[in-house]
């Protein structure tokens, strides 16, 4: 409703006032639009309410199939590992009498390492070329980088998964693994390429692009009166980077971090790919070898064994790794939450 079609009473009796935002147009007190904005917003709040009974589905469904294993194993689900042959005797057991009783931490370890090495290295990476493409690179340029950027962050993951089966495991069969160290290593694990290392370095490249991609819009974001004012009192291009980009875009880097390690955690195709599929307990008293060692993160264990799945503690068991996955997801949210809270106070946001 525009101004020229409020009559007197009209106005008297709904107290309209102009609101700038709206060019001409009239609100109520209660900021409630009087031609019918009522109507998107209750569209809104269903589609918010739909998603909500979505999640809540996921998780009840999710944790209702994983509730065997969760009831019979307890705690030691999560402080006991051999899942390679407790997985085996569970296909082999009947519906009847099955073998619910799992040990994942050598899965869940597996998880927490990988994404922990792929997220340092994609750190150090993205945040040095989001710098790069921000504070030196040509505008034309860093055009052209922003889009490829976004690019890579779009493609799909089982094409990194075969560059990685392509060329990161051959190459770090034929650089570090021989034949001695094969052979001293047989009685506990096959070193073939396929390992902890090739892991990280494929989730390194799925990572990187959403890191650099929203630490570039970060910094973008920041003024540049900010900038020129460092430059006013004498500081160095690196000084006005260090201590006043970096800190004022803090929390958008925080959060593609964050991003980073929850698509971390839960990537399965690529990561099944290069991982070696043992689920043993990492050991670094090994050094260096223990990251040519194979391993099993959550994800890649409930592809991996997908095709077990006919049998009831098999289901139940993935269904549990699938639950662990979730409640790690919904921490990483919380945690991005909060910060996001923490940082708002800190500039003065909120109270």
């Amino acid at each position: 409703m525009t101004a020229g079609s409020l009559n007197g009473p009209a106005v008297r009796q709904f107290a309209c006032f102009p609101h700038p935002a709206l060019k001409g147009e009239y609100v109520l007190k209660n900021n409630t639009f009087l031609h019918g904005d009522g109507l998107p917003a209750v569209c809104i709040k269903i589609l918010a309410g739909i998603s909500i009974a979505l999640i809540i589905f996921i998780f009840i469904f999710i944790f209702y199939q994983a509730w065997p294993v969760l009831r019979a194993s307890g705690l030691d689900l999560l402080t006991t590992h051999n899942f390679d042959t407790q997985i085996s005797e569970a296909f082999y057991s009947s519906d009847q009498s099955p073998v619910l009783n799992f040990g994942l931490l050598g899965l869940i370890l597996g998880t927490l390492i990988t994404t922990t090495l792929a997220l340092v290295i994609a750190v150090a990476i993205g945040i040095g070329a989001s710098i790069a493409i921000c504070e030196f690179a040509p505008p034309v340029l860093a055009s052209a980088l922003k889009a490829i950027i976004r690019l890579l962050a779009s493609i799909p993951s089982v094409v990194f998964g075969l560059i990685g089966v392509i060329a990161v495991v051959p190459y770090i069969q034929e650089t570090f693994v021989t034949v001695d160290m094969q052979m001293e290593y047989l009685s506990m694990f096959q070193i073939t390429g396929k390992s902890l290392m090739a892991s990280a370095v494929v989730l390194t490249f799925m990572i990187v692009p959403t890191v650099i991609s929203l630490s570039v819009d970060a910094i973008s974001a920041v003024p540049q009166t900010y900038r020129e004012t460092g430059f006013a009192f004498g500081m160095t291009h690196f000084r006005v980077i260090w201590k006043i980009l970096l800190p004022t875009a803090r929390s958008g880097i925080i959060s593609s971090v964050i991003l980073a390690a929850g698509r971390g955690i839960g990537e399965a195709i690529a990561v099944s790919m290069v991982c070696g599929g043992v689920g043993i307990l990492p050991d670094f008293s090994h050094g260096f070898v223990s990251f040519l060692a194979p391993v099993l993160p959550l994800s890649a264990a409930i592809v991996n064994k997908s095709e077990a799945m006919s049998s009831v503690a098999v289901r139940s068991t993935l269904f549990a790794c699938a639950a662990i996955l979730l409640v790690m997801g919904a921490f990483l949210s919380i945690g991005a939450r909060l910060v996001e809270r923490r940082m708002r106070r800190a500039v003065g946001f909120e109270k």
